[in-house]
């Protein structure tokens, strides 16, 4: 199984082998019949590697990728090299980059054990600082935070390489005279948790972006108002359908978490009611609707014992939270249960759907060990569940994605023998720029790769696709952007889920304790 469409030289070869030991080690797994979680967290980090905008390191493992977007910024006289483009295009989009980055984070923090046991920890950090590092360069002042480079709109009139790009790459901020909260709300949730993630082996660095996070708090909370409404580019592509409130809420509850400072947790209990913290009942989890995350964080305070004197709200935050897992569980009534595929998808919408669906499956995962750390279960009004049963749903989310669906197709790129080979990606449907520098222009990527009827000549590993519709179909076809653009995400909540489900995996073949699954994926 290769990844490129023309034989390299053989010098190529030396990058290619640890892609193509990832890629064979997926298709024997599939073949014993069970999924190998350690080899999906794999691929789901690798992924990250391709959405990678600014100078390469020396260490890239992703061997079709190149240097790009070098003068992000210029124009502006700020230097905006770095961070992730967010799918298949190359517009550097800070609002679903900021929630990528936290997602990523919380995973970490989540299991960051079985993350490590899996030898993954070190690309799960990698991964987790090339977003951050980018933001601490968009944060130039207190009250001013880079929200974009490139736009949409020229962005899309062109199918090239990243490495070829000739469109705009002028960068939008938001500021004091054109607020941001929700990007700077998020942006700060991002920050916060990641310095978490870095307290024990960065310290230095875990300050910096909590001094960030602190900053951009205040920025966002005391310059109130929309992104998109400042930045008028985005608005067909992330506009904030949401609002700011919930951001704001999102980022206190982070930095509590990171500081333990009683004016964040007071700040998310004084706006619980105003913000809609409390008052939103939600079916859906993702980059612009942060609420169903934000009531599981005040949950968690409340099942682990913490602030009784803030019971009767942390309460209130709890019964919302509960409501989006009984409607993902189909356990509530009144219809606001989330739709399913025939197959057993949660189905939210028609337009990249896996999106809820691995945000859905982690939080799931979380609160189900947050309910057995306390011997608790989850009473819906449709029944009640253990933690076990909330877990295996998630794991039936997952197994779905992996090729456990009606169609035996992973929708994880690179994992099992069949999964899309036509990915809506710029970089991955054309020729590698290492192997051909000769130079493609704007339209000419049209005319000779995306209108190609043959798979991409580089696989998006770890990419998880839009997935199918409805009633559990999928057309693998490269202009089907719906179903077959990633986005990053899409794959960062999956990386908690999978470290977890190791870690059941690992229990299920040794219910005993005597040997250890993770012990056996541990690299020294």
């Amino acid at each position: 199984m290769g990844v490129r469409r023309h034989p390299p030289q053989c010098r190529h070869w030396v990058h290619l082998l640890p892609l193509l030991l990832l890629l064979c080690a997926s298709a024997l797994s599939a073949a014993s019949g069970a999924f190998d979680y350690a080899d999906a967290l794999a691929k789901s980090l690798l992924y990250f590697e391709s959405q990678r905008s600014g100078r390469l390191p020396h260490g890239q493992r992703v061997a079709w990728r190149d240097h790009s977007g070098l003068t992000d910024g210029l124009e502006q006289g700020v230097d905006l090299v770095g961070g992730y483009y967010d799918a298949g295009d190359h517009v550097k989009f800070g609002l679903p980059m900021a929630f990528t980055v936290t997602m990523l984070s919380w995973s970490v923090i989540e299991y960051r054990d079985e993350i490590d046991a899996a030898g993954e920890l070190a690309h799960a950090l990698e991964a987790i600082k090339w977003g951050t590092d980018y933001f601490v360069k968009a944060h130039t002042s207190p009250n001013v935070l880079w929200a974009e480079v490139g736009d949409g709109d020229t962005d899309h009139y062109c199918w090239q390489r990243p490495e070829d790009m000739t469109t705009s790459r002028q960068a939008y901020r938001v500021d004091e005279s054109n607020p941001g909260s929700d990007l700077a709300g998020e942006t700060a949730a991002a920050m916060a948790a990641a310095s978490i993630v870095f307290r024990r082996s960065n310290p230095h660095y875990a300050h910096l972006l909590l001094h960030h996070a602190q900053e951009l708090f205040e920025f966002g909370d005391r310059h109130r108002g929309k992104y998109d409404g400042s930045v008028g580019v985005v608005k067909n592509y992330y506009a904030s359908v949401s609002g700011y409130k919930d951001e704001l809420l999102w980022a206190a509850l982070w930095l509590h978490r990171a500081t333990d400072k009683e004016d964040y947790l007071k700040y998310a209990i004084d706006k619980a009611g105003c913000f809609g913290g409390i008052g939103w009942a939600m079916s859906e989890f993702s980059w612009d609707v942060k609420y169903a995350g934000l009531q599981l964080l005040a949950s968690q305070l409340l099942l682990e014992g913490k602030h009784r004197d803030h019971a009767h709200v942390l309460e209130q935050y709890r019964s919302k939270a509960e409501h989006y897992l009984c409607s993902c569980l189909d356990k509530n009534n009144n219809g606001t249960n989330v739709e399913r595929t025939p197959g057993g998808l949660l189905y939210v919408r028609q337009w990249n759907n896996m999106q809820y669906v691995s945000s859905a499956a982690f939080l799931l995962t979380v609160y189900s060990d947050i309910l057995s750390r306390g011997n608790r279960k989850l009473h819906c009004p449709q029944g009640t569940l253990g933690p076990e049963e909330i877990l295996g749903f998630a794991r039936s989310q997952v197994d779905y994605i992996l090729g456990s669906n009606p169609l035996k197709m992973s929708y994880l790129v690179g994992f099992g023998p069949r999964y899309p080979t036509r990915v809506h990606h710029r970089g991955a449907s054309i020729v590698s720029y290492r192997e051909s520098k000769g130079f493609i222009g704007c339209t000419q990527g049209y005319d000779s790769w995306y209108s190609s009827p043959g798979p991409n000549p580089n696989v998006l590993v770890g990419a998880l696709v839009g997935g199918p519709d409805c009633q559990d179909n999928f057309q693998d076809e490269r202009g089907n952007y719906m179903q077959t653009e990633a986005c990053t995400y899409n794959t960062a909540p999956l990386v908690g889920v999978l470290a977890r489900l190791l870690r059941l995996q690992d229990r299920e073949a040794d219910p005993n304790g005597k040997a250890s699954l993770l012990a056996s994926y541990k690299r020294k």
